[in-house]
């Protein structure tokens, strides 16, 4: 292959990274659709390729849509069965991000709520929402209508949005004092100020350490409040298992505030929220060791400054 054509698809691998990352939830997936597209660029009679920018995107969103389909054919990626992969601010997966639609559609909330929609309707949804896609553009890129398009985009959009809160995102500052706040009554037992601290529709999700067969999911404020009371609860055992002196950070993850645990210098967890209103709203909680790795990587080339709990 020339150096021209490498340069090329170099040229528009971030993009086809963050395509493939908010279409599987996984960036090692994404990584790995990336490389198969250049592959299949490699072997293409790449003179008869008219517009390479359209033809990359359809290869590579046609190959995670193969990756989903087969996937859930084995039964190995169920609805409720997996949380998506964080990443660190900063990492290129995470963009575009110049419109909510496109910061929205990459937070862990709606991925997550991704994972219920069909293939199709994920794809349909993706190209529309995060990379403004007409519909005969995605009707092209996926050998469908636009009709077809647009009944795809309909139904993902109702679906995301009967589960979705629009509230509105706090801005930094305040969600950084409802964090602070929430994190300080859930390491010292005030749970009264947990309860009060919660939205009366609060949810949390957990992949319980990567341990539980499928997610963990609370709804009320008690039971959140519980939940959130015994996971932060420092105690022997859990120092024994982290096998380090543990600190409590705040970084921004897939767009939103988090509480990033780290033992001596690897992530062991991290804990995404979402404030509305000056309460939190939703928490997702991921300790997977392999949903860790690309955030554990981008820590290492960080300065993480003072943490929120220095000793836990």
């Amino acid at each position: 292959m020339d150096s021209a054509a490498v340069d090329r698809f170099e040229a528009g691998r971030s993009r086809l990274a963050s395509l493939a990352y908010r279409l599987l939830g996984s960036a090692a997936d994404a990584e790995d659709a990336v490389q198969d597209t250049f592959l299949r660029w490699q072997a293409a009679e790449r003179e008869r390729i008219e517009v390479p920018e359209a033809w990359l995107t359809k290869v590579a969103t046609n190959l995670c849509l193969d990756r989903l389909r087969s996937a859930q054919a084995r039964h190995e990626r169920t609805a409720g069965a997996w949380l998506p992969e964080p990443l660190l601010e900063g990492d290129p997966m995470l963009g575009p991000a110049d419109t909510y639609e496109q910061r929205e559609s990459v937070t862990l909330a709606v991925l997550t709520l991704l994972e219920r929609l069909s293939p199709a309707e994920r794809a349909v949804y993706v190209l529309r929402e995060a990379f403004s896609y007409s519909h005969a553009e995605i009707a092209a890129i996926l050998d469908i209508t636009e009709a077809a398009s647009q009944q795809h985009a309909h139904r993902a959009r109702t679906r995301v949005a009967a589960e979705r809160r629009r509230g509105g995102a706090a801005d930094p500052a305040s969600a950084r004092r409802v964090v602070e706040e929430f994190l300080a009554a859930a390491t010292s037992g005030r749970t009264d100020r947990l309860v009060a601290l919660l939205t009366d529709d609060v949810t949390a999700v957990s992949d319980g350490a990567g341990l539980a067969r499928r997610l963990l999911r609370y709804t009320s404020r008690e039971r959140v409040a519980s939940f959130v009371r015994a996971g932060f609860r420092p105690t022997p055992a859990k120092r024994r298992l982290a096998g380090a002196p543990l600190a409590m950070h705040l970084a921004r993850v897939n767009g939103t505030l988090a509480v990033v645990a780290v033992a001596g210098e690897r992530v062991v967890g991290a804990v995404a929220f979402e404030v509305s209103g000056g309460r939190v709203a939703s928490l997702y909680g991921i300790a997977a060791r392999d949903r860790l790795a690309r955030l554990d990587e981008a820590w290492q080339h960080r300065a993480p400054g003072a943490p929120v709990i220095a000793a836990w």
